[in-house]
């Protein structure tokens, strides 16, 4: 890039740093108010108290917080700060700042702003430069970046921290829009400053990369009934900047050298692809999906990405008996280890199934069920050293499958519902199973799970007064060890002075069980009221008392202890 270029770049980031913007509607300057101001301050004070036991929290704490926003014309400053006895903390814009205009189809990028194309090539990563994106009423529509990725970081022998080299990209995709279809066409381009550093230690394996990346994606309607998706994309890689170029005859999409890319001896080429088929009947849908990514995929463009890698996805939904039952289901594989080269292969299926059924006005049942499996085959070096027919297949001894299982079902039944008083009865049941196997075999490693609630709720709409009142239980089996936490829970609110102020109690009971011996007796108590004075003072108070007490055995007698914790909290808005 010339310097001259580079100045002018430099100024016109250096301008735009004394604002945040993101987003702001040009169109909108000269309306409304000019300049708006905006925040918040809130100021919290924390007591903690332990009686029959160590104090694990410091007694008291306060802690202070705000936040402040200046608006010009949508030109955002946004300022907070936090105090407390503890540390002290402070925020501003000014260290990465970006705008992000839009004038009626127009958006422009400059500063430090993110973009994203598609998964595959440009994904949100954050970049110090300038971009356009232009939707126009018609079928064109064009997207353009350019930019720092990634700024140089000289080695520290001291803290151990590798170099990073200074990496620059730029990007465009064009889409078209027509009857029923659309395709856009991406090419990201990147590159690393062979000279933006100048020392890199013999051992680090930091070196100069270079990227290219092609990729053509759209969605079409077939048939009126099928929608049509699908993205392909080819990356490639250069991984060392120093090595030899080559000359690279075949299409793939990159034919020789060019101005964009130079195939290198350190170039590798990947392919991801991804597609979805739904047809959509009467009453019913379903609908096939794939994806396929080369082990080792990568592009600039995104910070982390899930590469070698094929999913086979079946999904599906209707609805019948008049629509009061609804169904959906998808069953998944996921396969890794494509090309072979890891000692491991994994194989995942996933499958999940839904059902709602509104029985009456006042029934309602909901039930779900997904099944987790992971196949694992450990490959080991001396199957094939010790092997002595290359033709027959070593024992499954290695093969290690892991089976999760969930199984949920709530119930909702209204007893009586008029404009004064309501009532219902709720149910939740669920149930969880891990199992593995190693060799066909179960081993002793999987754990089953159990959870219920069953509760009652009341509410006296004129007085704003609910109560209810629900029984938990919750059983852990894992090898012979056997976890159960029974107990009652009760709840109270109510609302006063026009719903400014709310009062709320709640009490809880539980005792803990291990092999049925009693271990613990829980009893928590929380009380706590908010009041709202002209919707910009904001007053909570909320007081909480935990008693413990451990059972005796023949050792030594039962311990009891008691915490309570209490938060006294104003805030104001404006």
């Amino acid at each position: 890039m010339p310097l001259k270029i580079k100045y002018y770049i430099a100024f016109l980031v250096l301008s735009l740093s004394i604002f945040k913007l993101k987003g702001q509607d040009l169109s909108q300057i000269g309306k409304g108010e000019a300049i708006k101001v905006n925040g918040g301050v809130s100021v919290s004070q924390l007591f903690n108290s332990s009686f029959g036991g160590e104090n694990r929290r410091d007694p008291y704490n306060y802690y202070l917080n705000g936040n402040l926003n200046f608006s010009i014309y949508g030109l955002s400053i946004p300022l907070t700060f936090n105090f407390s006895n503890q540390q002290f903390g402070f925020q501003q814009p000014f260290n990465q700042y970006g705008v992000s205009p839009t004038y009626k189809w127009i958006t422009l990028h400059a500063g430090y702003t993110s973009m994203s194309f598609s998964p595959y090539t440009l994904s949100g990563h954050l970049f110090l430069g300038g971009g356009i994106e232009l939707r126009p009423d018609g079928p064109w529509s064009v997207s353009a970046m350019a930019g720092r990725l990634q700024k140089s970081i000289a080695a520290d022998t001291v803290a151990g921290n590798d170099p990073m080299y200074r990496r620059f990209g730029y990007g465009t995709k064009v889409g078209y829009s027509g009857d029923g279809y659309q395709l856009n066409l991406i090419l990201f381009k990147s590159k690393d400053d062979s000279n933006s550093i100048d020392y890199v230690p013999q051992d680090s394996e930091v070196l100069p990369e270079e990227n290219m990346v092609v990729s053509l994606n759209g969605s079409t309607t077939l048939f009126s009934q099928f929608a049509l998706s699908f993205e392909y994309a080819q990356s490639a890689l250069s991984r060392n900047l120093a090595s030899d170029a080559i000359n690279r005859e075949v299409f793939a999409p990159f034919p020789k050298n060019n101005v964009f890319f130079t195939h290198r001896l350190s170039t590798s080429y990947y392919h991801a692809f991804k597609s979805n088929l739904n047809y959509g009947g009467k009453g019913f849908t379903i609908g096939l999906g794939y994806e396929r990514v080369d082990p080792e995929y990568k592009t600039h463009g995104a910070y982390y990405f899930n590469n070698d890698l094929e999913n086979i996805t079946v999904n599906g939904a209707t609805q019948l008996f008049e629509n009061k039952l609804s169904i959906s289901s998808n069953v998944g594989l996921q396969r890794d280890n494509l090309n072979g080269q890891k000692m491991n292969q994994m194989t995942r299926w996933v499958g999940a199934l839904n059902l709602n059924y509104t029985a009456s006005e006042k029934l309602n049942l909901s039930s779900s069920y997904s099944n987790f499996q992971t196949y694992t085959n450990i490959r080991s070096q001396f199957e094939d050293i010790n092997n002595p027919n290359p033709l027959v297949q070593p024992s499954d001894t290695l093969n290690f499958t892991q089976i999760s299982q969930n199984l949920n079902f709530n119930a909702n039944y209204i007893l009586k519902s008029t404009e004064d008083k309501s009532t219902a009865l709720t149910a939740n049941l669920s149930a969880q199973q891990t199992i593995d196997e190693q060799g066909g075999e179960t081993q002793n490693s999987g754990s089953t799970f159990y959870n219920g609630n069953f509760g009652y709720v009341n509410q006296w709409k004129p007085l704003e007064l609910n109560l209810s009142a629900s029984m938990n239980v919750s059983l852990q089996e894992a090898l012979d060890m056997q976890n159960l936490t029974v107990g009652p829970v009760f709840s109270a609110s109510k609302s006063l002075f026009e719903k400014q102020l709310r009062l709320s109690l709640s009490l809880a009971f539980n005792n803990s069980y291990s092999n049925s011996q009693l271990q613990t007796t829980i009893i928590n108590c929380r009380l706590s009221a908010t009041y709202s004075l002209k919707e910009k003072h904001n007053f909570s108070f909320t007081n909480a008392f935990i008693n413990r007490k451990s059972a005796g055995n023949e050792v030594s007698e039962g311990t009891i202890s008691a915490v309570y914790n209490g938060t006294l909290t104003y805030s104001y808005q404006f």
